[in-house]
């Protein structure tokens, strides 16, 4: 469909258009290719098909001569891997530049992730620096607790005093009174 009202649509051919995605399709093809090459799936398969290439060729050139496709130097054999490594070399250099380019993208991502990382670490630190300066000032909290620490000793020491007051006055107090009811010389209590 054309992007714009005002543009025609392509009467080309499919195999001639264009695609939009940039060749993204044939790149993601390269990755699967490269992908496929890499793993023991594929090693796999290529030994059993070299097994049965070679298998295949020595007993039909043992029946006769003629009837192998690919006698003894199996030449037929080594064009075929040429022509699969000059097509696979290619894909699989696509598919490791497709790869560089994501690996750039996330490394620009972490750098900038990074940089905020260390601005936001930054600005935390200067307004700690600047609390800090701010609490000089202010009473912290262990300065609160020494202080009370403090009155609640001399509070202990003055009713510790106040009670050695009490009791001596107490003391003198029953002294008095037992003086005055004890019985004078005469015999009398004094009253």
């Amino acid at each position: 469909m054309a992007d714009r009202l005002d543009n025609p649509i392509d009467k080309r051919q499919w195999f001639f258009r264009r695609s939009s995605g940039g060749g993204d399709g044939f790149g993601r093809f390269a990755e699967a290719t490269a992908r496929f090459m890499g793993s023991p799936r594929f090693v796999l398969y290529m030994t059993i098909f070299v097994i049965a290439w070679i298998g295949a060729n020595l007993m039909l050139a043992g029946i006769s001569e003629k009837a192998a496709w690919d006698p003894y130097p199996f030449i037929l054999l080594n064009l075929a891997f040429s022509t699969q490594a000059s097509y696979s070399a290619p894909l699989i250099m696509l598919a490791q530049n497709r790869q560089d380019a994501r690996d750039r993208v996330v490394a620009e991502q972490d750098r900038i992730r990074a940089e905020r990382n260390l601005a936001d670490t930054e600005y935390l630190a200067r307004e700690i620096a600047g609390l800090r300066l701010a609490l000089q000032d202010v009473a912290t909290r262990d300065f609160v607790r020494s202080e009370l620490r403090d009155m609640l000793e001399d509070l202990r020491a003055e009713i510790a005093a106040d009670a050695a007051n009490a009791s001596s006055n107490e003391a003198d107090a029953e002294a008095e009174a037992d003086g005055a009811l004890r019985p004078l010389e005469d015999g009398h209590t004094g009253q």
